[in-house]
């Protein structure tokens, strides 16, 4: 069975671009969508029911949230003690699947990268019985991977600024933590070439939404693409979705 799951950062919970948000998703028909910063739980509610995707869940608050075609077997917010945002797993019902979405600290600079260095790495700690099974990680990592071109011309003077004083680039520290630990960059494997950038949606020159996948299930991952169609996503958030098929088996 493919599963189409869709990670998007809605930006400030998607209060009044509700309409906007649900005519993306719609076109896109995931299965699950992960979000970020479903910070207004009746936002998720209404897209809900205008998406007829009937499992949701939110907290008042809290970054992650999602919604399922899905029957969910179990979700469950965790918060390890680094965290700035709590992550939530998900495990769809008849499945060994887990899905772990989550939204690391933003800002840029060397100060911030470390922060969230020491977020991820929590992360994958309190995920450890997990690391042999199936599992994606997915969400807004708020980092650039090696390699990936910085132009702080185009970022705001404040910004800009804490780049300067970082030594006029940033650190790389989260992406490649995820790399040397056995995680594929699923959207990188896929579409070498590409810049992949899902922010910001009005001039898009960040790649800050990934999906990783263990190095030793990468025969599971079918597609990953940015989602920049149809024009609703560039005004429904700053944030482009990225969406990811696998192969999900039945237990």
């Amino acid at each position: 069975m493919i599963i189409k799951l869709l990670s998007y950062n809605i930006r400030f919970g998607g209060v009044g671009r509700e309409a906007l948000l649900a005519e993306v998703i719609k076109a896109i028909a995931p299965d699950v969508v992960v979000f970020q910063e479903a910070t207004a739980p009746r936002v998720i509610e209404e897209l809900s029911i205008a998406t007829e995707l009937p499992f949701w869940a939110a907290r008042q608050g809290h970054s992650i949230g999602f919604m399922s075609s899905l029957e969910i077997g179990h979700y469950e917010w965790h918060r390890p003690h680094a965290a700035k945002h709590s992550y939530l797993e998900i495990v769809p019902a008849g499945s060994n699947m887990h899905i772990f979405g989550l939204h690391l600290s933003a800002m840029f600079s060397k100060w911030s990268e470390q922060r969230r260095a020491n977020e991820i790495r929590a992360l994958l700690k309190s995920i450890e019985k997990h690391r042999e099974g199936f599992h994606v990680l997915t969400g807004d990592f708020n980092s650039l991977a090696p390699g990936a071109l910085l132009d702080s011309r185009r970022m705001p003077f404040w910004i800009r600024s804490l780049i300067f004083l970082s030594g006029r680039d940033i650190r790389r520290d989260t992406i490649t933590i995820m790399l040397d630990g056995n995680y594929l960059d699923g959207y990188r494997l896929l579409n070498p070439e590409r810049p992949g950038y899902t922010f910001p949606t009005w001039d898009p020159h960040l790649r800050l939404d990934y999906a990783f996948i263990p190095v030793s299930f990468s025969t599971r991952l079918v597609t990953c693409d940015v989602i920049t169609q149809p024009a609703a996503a560039s005004l429904a958030s700053d944030h482009f979705p990225l969406l990811i098929q696998l192969e999900m088996e039945s237990v």
